[in-house]
């Protein structure tokens, strides 16, 4: 049976975020992502996941600077450095809160940017990432995202993505397979998750095209979630929506899997 993941990111707005993993907990869930745990103490994060027994499944590296439009660092020329800091602050964060999967985020394709010396940016890094993150059993995934979400995004799909993960070639870095993202790109669902799952170290839905619950929508996800599992992937599956009408009422599809 899948497991869920709530993502306090996108779910339990209702209330402050270091409230959000007691409200998850109470719905049922046992993990835990979100984006970014660095507005906050790391020790006072593993408090609250502790109280609700929950584990922490993914969290994203440090991304630059958010609020003001930096998507990510990873294959960004010229930002190695704070590349590299933010990776060490993104492992510290983890070996607090017991964290396993780190998600670094690609970035932004400038105008006139040269994709290719992106590229080589973006596998350079992501070398340096595995090979540290390598020495505490933690994992660096990344992430095809739709350019209607994050337009400019600079990985968008599957094939890329894997194609990146072999010149890496490193063991220890996955890709994230979010269905909602890969839906809009690409669709064809079931079989990239056929082609690509033993090399899939996290997955996230919602409906698509509106991203609230996965049982709003386009994509069945019922027949989905069956074959995930009788694919034998036991990861998280990240629950990345948009709730339509609060979090905790919009949650009758997750009643079969609890």
């Amino acid at each position: 049976m899948p497991k869920f993941a709530a993502n306090l990111s996108f779910l339990y707005n209702e209330v402050p975020f270091l409230d959000r993993f007691a409200a998850a907990a109470r719905d049922g869930f046992k993990g835990v992502e979100f984006l970014f745990p660095y507005a906050h103490a790391p020790h006072e994060v593993a408090a609250r996941l502790r109280d609700a027994g929950l584990e922490n499944v993914l969290f994203n590296t440090v991304p630059g600077d958010f609020d003001a439009g930096e998507r990510g660092l990873a294959a960004i020329p010229g930002r190695e450095a704070d590349f590299r800091a933010g990776v060490t602050k993104a492992i510290d964060y983890a070996l607090v809160l017991g964290c396993k999967r780190l998600h670094a985020m690609a970035g932004l394709v400038a105008p006139g940017a040269d994709r290719d010396a992106m590229r080589r940016t973006y596998v350079g890094n992501l070398r340096y990432a595995a090979a540290e993150t390598a020495k505490h059993g933690i994992s660096v995934l990344i992430e095809p995202i739709n350019t209607r979400d994050i337009p400019g995004y600079f990985l968008n799909r599957q094939d890329q993505a894997h194609a990146i993960r072999e010149e890496v070639g490193t063991p220890n870095l996955k890709v994230q397979l979010d269905l909602y993202h890969c839906q809009i790109v690409e669709g064809d669902l079931a079989t990239t998750i056929r082609k690509y799952l033993p090399d899939v170290g996290h997955m996230q839905i919602a409906g698509v095209p509106e991203r609230h619950e996965p049982s709003l929508g386009e994509v069945n996800y019922p027949y989905l979630f069956d074959l995930i599992d009788a694919l034998g992937y036991d990861g998280w599956i990240g629950c990345e929506y948009r709730p339509k009408a609060g979090t905790s009422a919009g949650l009758g599809w997750l009643a079969p899997y609890r």
